[in-house]
């Protein structure tokens, strides 16, 4: 394939999805400027390696490298408590027309819906985001990190288990605890 077709192609199958890709790269490693480095580290990966993509799902392709570049990331620099916030109000586009006090409402909701996901564990959190925010079925999850199905249920069943918690203020007897390994 010559490389003006490479590229068309590439854009096609990879552009439509550098929001997800950022998503999650952002909530992995919650730090923007990480993330937007990371996405964009990743679609230089993917440009690289496109030769070798069969065409089945480019938005799983994607990814996936960019979840393997958050983890690396993660791994080299220790960043799983990183403190740097993501303030959702700066990076929402659309305009709200409400009241100022239905907007500071929404606005603390959407703070302790962050700050729940944020107290996560990543592999939990990885989890909420690419089932619930990515809206991608088990399946397609259990693939994109090589885990079983059954570990993805888990993963998910003991993330929203802890957000209740964290919503409610209540304490299960149990510890919920991921197998090693798992």
């Amino acid at each position: 394939m010559e490389e003006p077709d490479k590229l068309r192609c590439f854009e096609r199958a990879v552009l439509p999805h550098l929001d997800s890709a950022y998503n999650l790269a952002r909530w992995l490693i919650r730090n923007d400027l990480d993330a937007e480095d990371l996405v964009q580290e990743a679609c230089l990966r993917a440009l690289k390696s496109f030769e070798g993509f069969r065409g089945d799902d480019s938005r799983a392709w994607l990814l996936a490298i960019v979840r393997n570049r958050c983890y690396t990331r993660l791994e080299q620099n220790r960043l799983q408590e990183s403190t740097t916030a993501f303030d959702e109000e700066i990076h929402t586009a659309e305009e709200h027309s409400q009241s100022p006090e239905a907007l500071l409402l929404e606005s603390a909701d959407a703070r302790r819906v962050k700050d729940a996901l944020e107290e996560l564990p990543p592999e939990f959190r990885e989890a909420i985001v690419l089932r619930e925010l990515e809206g991608m079925s088990y399946k397609e999850i259990a693939r994109l990190c090589g885990i079983p199905v059954g570990t993805v249920m888990s993963r998910l069943a003991r993330a929203r288990q802890r957000l209740e918690q964290y919503f409610t203020g209540s304490v299960s007897e149990e510890p919920c605890r991921e197998l090693p390994g798992k």
